[in-house]
């Protein structure tokens, strides 16, 4: 009898294909160089007290803000509680949206950012600024809900508050005040974002766009 014929050898496996990261295209690398510029310009150039801007910075800090906003909600006036509602909803949903984008982008902060409190700090990623997503969340809040603010005012006035701080017939003069207060307070806390080293001009503008399209959600949807 024959030999039976040897096994015929398995094929051999195909190359190995290497991978590699897809660069960023061109046009990004460039915005992003000019951005990282022109953010470091202004933070050298700036001349105004860090003191002030440490204070804008733990003003707009969320675990500053939530807390007192909840404590407003919970107080014995309901009539502010319809306006705050979606306050306190919409510093969630910002939280949650800002730590998402972070986690996508992953862009580090700047390297001049020095001396950041651990108190402040809660990662390493610049982009978008979670604080000037929150101002401006706030800021177009307050705008979007004058008419009913002013409306909750004339409701309130039993002698108490309102009726000792504001005058009689003065409820819309003070709701625009407080709108003025409100933008003033998002235009300089955002700027300050830039000046203290914190996050470059992208971020901050992206975060703003982003607190703004939040602000327009809260008042819209998330009312109670």
């Amino acid at each position: 009898m024959d030999p039976p014929p040897p096994p015929t050898p398995p094929p051999p496996p195909p190359p190995a294909t290497q991978t590699t990261a897809v660069p960023a295209p061109a046009v990004l690398r460039r915005l992003s160089a000019v951005d990282a510029s022109l953010s470091q310009l202004l933070h050298r150039q700036n001349f105004l007290p860090r003191p002030l801007f440490l204070l804008l910075e733990l003003s707009a800090d969320f675990r500053l803000f939530f807390p007192v906003s909840l404590s407003l909600y919970l107080s014995p006036i309901p009539s502010l509680r319809p306006l705050l509602a979606p306050l306190i909803l919409g510093l969630l949903l910002d939280l949650a949206l800002v730590g998402l984008v972070k986690l996508l982008f992953r862009r580090p902060r700047p390297v001049y950012n020095k001396n950041m409190s651990v108190a402040v700090s809660v990662d390493h990623y610049s982009f978008p600024s979670g604080h000037a997503s929150r101002v401006f969340f706030v800021a177009a809040l307050v705008y979007l809900s004058a008419d009913a603010m002013e409306g909750a005012l004339v409701e309130s006035r039993s002698g108490g508050f309102v009726d000792r701080w504001i005058a009689d017939g003065s409820e819309r003069k003070f709701v625009e005040l407080l709108v003025l207060v409100a933008s003033a307070w998002a235009a300089a806390t955002a700027n300050s974002r830039v000046l203290l080293g914190r996050h470059y001009v992208c971020d901050v503008l992206a975060g703003a766009c982003l607190g703004v399209i939040e602000g327009w959600l809260a008042h819209r949807y998330l009312r109670l």
